[in-house]
């Protein structure tokens, strides 16, 4: 047989031998109706655009056996009460960023992104081959949670001021809604730092009640309409070298669930993520030459601000570690990949300013 005709029949055979195991292919046997609470609107792109997509394969993969019916932060449960509600099996699952719970667990913000921490892919990459999904299930344990990483975007903005930052010194007596670790930081540096919802900061910045925020990337602060009210924009986002979202489902419901439908459900969130990330990635230039077009200043903080900060944010990593057990667990998990990593990071990809077409 000559390739000229082989080749075509093997086409045809391996289409026709995935058409058969597709259809051969069990829809889940069991009928799961989830009620999911998010902490942010769902049309936040990267942020929580995947639970979107998660909902929507599941269903279709499932043959509609699996949906997901999503809720708008509040319409069930206040962003920061969804963790609880989930533990309490108020609802079977919520879609969240698990700093918000750094109050009550404090090495949660190590893992919804941390100051001069990883990158996505070294974050993945520690995430599912490393320590990092092992020590997160152990964490939740403890509040009868199973918990599944199900978004990652890049990193966000360091914040919105109203003067540039030219020092550690322009902090001081800023009233700053920062979240995570990075709120911390800021403290020691005479910040007076509060935390509320994404949904609240325009309002709050309106009304003057906070000087200057930080939330997330640049296509997520415009859908938020942060520009709007301070053109001053402070890069790069030291305090989050990456955001992460999740969904934490009951676990008492999560063990409830057949194999078979758990493995959906865990592909359905790895899915999610990749789409997530490509989505964030595609939004965020657009976003940043929109902001040159209407008069935002984007400022880089100069590189000595950001060596400061570095030496500030260890500071405080080191002072918490040494106060909770498990937050030094996953910050020495989180170090030591880094160290093991640095050596491909640093010579394996081309140095930033390779990509620089402007």
């Amino acid at each position: 047989m000559s390739n000229k005709t082989s080749m075509p029949r093997l086409g045809l055979g391996l289409a026709a031998a995935t058409a058969l195991a597709l259809s051969a292919t069990p829809a889940s046997a069991e009928k799961v109706r989830w009620q999911v609470p998010l902490a942010f609107p769902s049309h936040l792109v990267g942020l929580t655009t995947p639970v979107k997509h998660l909902s929507e394969n599941l269903k279709a993969i499932s043959g509609g056996d699996i949906q997901f019916r999503y809720y708008e932060p509040g319409e069930l449960v206040p962003p920061f009460e969804i963790m609880d509600a989930v533990s309490e099996g108020k609802y079977p699952a919520g879609y969240t960023w698990v700093g918000y719970d750094q109050g009550t667990i404090p090495a949660l913000p190590l893992y919804s992104g941390a100051p001069f921490n990883m990158e996505p892919p070294a974050y993945l990459a520690w995430y599912y081959e490393g320590e990092g999904r092992e020590l997160l299930e152990e964490i939740y344990a403890e509040r009868n949670i199973h918990p599944m990483l199900c978004s990652i975007i890049g990193p966000e903005g360091a914040g919105w001021f109203a003067e540039s930052i030219d020092s550690l010194e322009d902090f001081d007596g800023l009233r700053i809604r920062f979240a995570g670790i990075g709120g911390k930081v800021l403290e020691e540096l005479g910040a007076s730092v509060t935390m509320i919802p994404g949904g609240e900061i325009y309002q709050a910045l309106e009304r003057q009640t906070i000087d200057a925020t930080e939330f997330s990337q640049p296509a997520i602060d415009k859908m938020l309409g942060l520009d709007q009210i301070i053109k001053n924009y402070i890069m790069p986002g030291w305090h989050q070298t990456l955001t992460t979202s999740h969904l934490l489902v009951n676990k008492d419901v999560w063990d409830g669930l057949e194999p078979q439908t758990r493995a959906l459900v865990e592909m359905g969130c790895q899915a999610a993520t990749l789409k997530g990330f490509a989505e964030s990635e595609y939004a965020q230039p657009t976003a940043l030459r929109e902001y040159q077009d209407e008069g935002v200043t984007a400022q880089t903080l100069p590189e000595p601000v950001l060596r400061e900060l570095q030496k500030v944010t260890n500071k405080v990593l080191d002072d918490i570690a040494a106060e909770d057990e498990m937050f030094n667990r996953v910050l020495t998990s989180q170090r030591e990949f880094m160290e093991h990593h640095s050596i491909w990071h640093s010579k394996g990809y081309l140095p930033r300013d390779f990509y620089q077409y402007d």
